[in-house]
């Protein structure tokens, strides 16, 4: 992350950095075996954060024994006095070294040589690249309002393109007038990038009039979560201190979405530093009752893309971030498999766990964004060369489905909510679906925000520790600066019981190909199986789709979602869309008259 208005490239900063000296000799004798490999490990993982706090605020010379046996305390370990010597010693010794590598500037972009994979051994990927095919386009007719059109899917604008009943122009001015008007009351945009919008569909009027149609996102006007760059409009990330900050480069998403065509109308609001719904601007609401927030930091592509603000968007998510603001907004959402986007010119929360993926309102809305965005980039190196073989006509009743029926039971929410959910069950069941119980495994309790946040302190040093004064959510600063207690080896613990996780949740996958899980927050009491299942999934990198499912009582949506297989986006998708066209959910909208 930088201050100033144009970025440090990763380059740059590599050259800075130096490799510091050995942190002690070899060991005096057999006593001092632990000690001295305290010296070097415990020395070099935990106190740098446990006593950070103390050296800033006392500015002592040296570390003492008594610092240390503080610092020890807070991480659950013992020392004896002998042992307590040699540890300080080696403290000591390396406090200059960790002084000199706190002074290397890191952007927020530069990524540790530390990259996940949500392959596990023995999984079985389909590398083999076949023809994406789209579904048949459908019949459609310009209406005389224009603004009729604004809740309409992808795969509708598309075709009114097209066929030139109505031209990019036209459709990018109707959206751009909709977000002037209706903004105010949602506040679900940060920046209208109304120039750059104007040029990209002139551009597209005049491709396709020459006959150089670039598909189903031609001309289509999109929004983007401002976590992500974009070339000469602020990158605010949601946070006050980056209001006017301009991040000199467009993120991958960006970029492809430009190269097939879409035009782009707006930065859509998240929530500060990819928390909640709320910005420095205020609370992003939800259209379906406006004295209620969007939830998730994909709050604004949530709000957005249900007002009918924008054809479709793209969000991002860690923990939930797609899936929540879907839920509650009434929108169909998709969160890929880690490693299927490039998160190039993306906010860094979490290396391990971001990810970025479309909020639309079809399920075969979701199929077309993804297909233009997903692939290598030889910039984000943890995403893979796996292909998305899209094909809505596949028989989905090859497909082994199941649902973790613990989140159907102990729901914690409203009659109606219930009702709504045992419908979808009941609907998928008459479509042909025995479907199997799934159960979540045995390390499903892994703390999330022991991996999320021992990430996201590295990542997020400015602001959080540079500028917290400036922030909107001093409570956040509180919490995620907690997190600076966590020894090296805790988090490297975790990321090992993560493997067994993974593990063990493709043996689960083994047994279906795509399961189903309520996701609802009925007056924001979340599902707390569901809400377990979300975090498990996140851990697992597995892919999942989020689609209406009715209403509860005081007519806010309610949502399922699809988990499906690492990289198994295709079937998953396929049988969600045979879902949503077996129902009509996704097509009611709000009233923002």
């Amino acid at each position: 992350m930088q201050n100033e208005a144009k970025c440090v490239t990763s380059a740059d900063t590599q050259r800075q950095i130096q490799q510091p000296a050995a942190a002690a000799t070899a060991p005096p004798d057999r006593r001092s075996f632990l000690g001295y490999f305290s010296a070097l490990g415990l020395g070099s993982t935990l106190f740098p954060g446990v006593l950070w706090g103390k050296l800033q605020e006392q500015k002592p010379a040296h570390v003492t024994k008594e610092m240390l046996r503080d610092a020890a305390a807070v991480a659950g370990i013992e020392f004896d006095e002998h042992q307590l010597g040699i540890v300080v010693e080696g403290v000591n010794k390396n406090l200059p070294h960790w002084d000199e590598l706190r002074k290397i500037p890191l952007d927020n972009s530069v990524a540790p040589p530390l990259f996940f994979n949500p392959v596990v051994p023995g999984m079985k990927i389909d590398r083999t690249k076949r023809p994406f095919r789209a579904s048949d386009p459908p019949h459609v007719a310009r209406p005389r309002n224009l603004e009729d059109v604004a809740y309409w899917q992808v795969t509708q604008l598309a075709e009114l393109i097209r066929t030139r009943q109505v031209s990019s122009v036209e459709l990018t001015e109707m959206y751009l007038a909709r977000i002037k008007r209706l903004n105010p009351k949602l506040l679900c945009v940060v920046t209208v990038t109304e120039e750059l919008a104007m040029r990209q569909a002139r551009d597209a009027d005049k491709e396709i009039v020459a006959g150089r149609y670039r598909g189903p996102l031609h001309g289509i006007p999109w929004g983007v979560k401002d976590l992500a760059s974009v070339k000469d409009y602020p990158t605010t990330w949601g946070a006050a201190p980056f209001k006017s900050r301009i991040i000199d480069r467009d993120a991958t998403v960006v970029a492809r979405l430009s190269a097939a065509g879409a035009v782009l109308v707006a930065k859509l609001t998240t929530g500060e530093l990819a928390l909640d719904d709320i910005w420095f601007g205020g609370q992003t609401r939800n259209p379906w009752d406006l004295s209620m927030g969007s939830q998730g930091s994909s709050a604004g592509p949530g709000s957005a893309t249900a007002a009918g603000l924008v054809g479709f968007s793209v969000g991002t998510e860690t923990g939930g971030s797609i899936v929540a603001p879907s839920a509650i907004c009434g929108v169909t959402g998709l969160r890929p498999t880690f490693g299927r986007v490039s998160r190039y010119g993306v906010m860094t929360l979490s290396w391990s766990l971001d990810k970025t993926g479309p909020m639309c309102r079809s399920v075969e809305d979701c199929a077309l964004v993804l297909s233009a965005i997903q692939g290598p980039d030889d910039r984000d190196l943890a995403v893979q060369d796996v292909p998305f073989n899209w094909d809505p006509n596949v028989d989905i009743r090859k497909l082994r489905v199941g649902y973790l029926k613990a989140s159907f039971q102990d729901t914690r929410q409203t009659p109606q909510v219930d009702a709504n959910d045992a419908a979808a069950l009941a609907k998928i069941r008459s479509m042909g679906f025995t479907l199997v119980e799934v159960e979540l495994p045995p390390h499903a309790n892994l703390d999330f925000p022991t991996i999320m946040y021992g990430e996201a302190n590295a990542a997020l040093r400015d602001p959080i520790e540079t500028q917290p004064a400036d922030l909107v959510r001093q409570d956040r600063v509180a919490s995620q600066m907690s997190y600076r207690l966590l020894p090296a080896t805790e988090y490297l613990n975790a990321q090992r019981v993560r493997t067994l996780l993974m593990q063990e949740m493709a043996r689960v996958m083994s047994d279906v190909d795509v399961y189903l899980v309520p996701f609802d927050y009925a007056d924001y009491t979340p599902n707390p199986v569901a809400t377990i299942n979300n975090a498990v999934t996140n851990l697992t990198g597995q892919p999942c789709v989020a689609v209406p499912t009715g209403f509860d009582e005081k007519r806010h949506p309610t949502s399922l979602t699809f988990i499906g297989k690492v990289y198994g986006e295709a079937e998953m998708l396929a049988l969600a869309r045979a879902y949503q066209n077996a129902t009509d959910w996704h097509l009611r909208h709000p009233n923002l008259a």
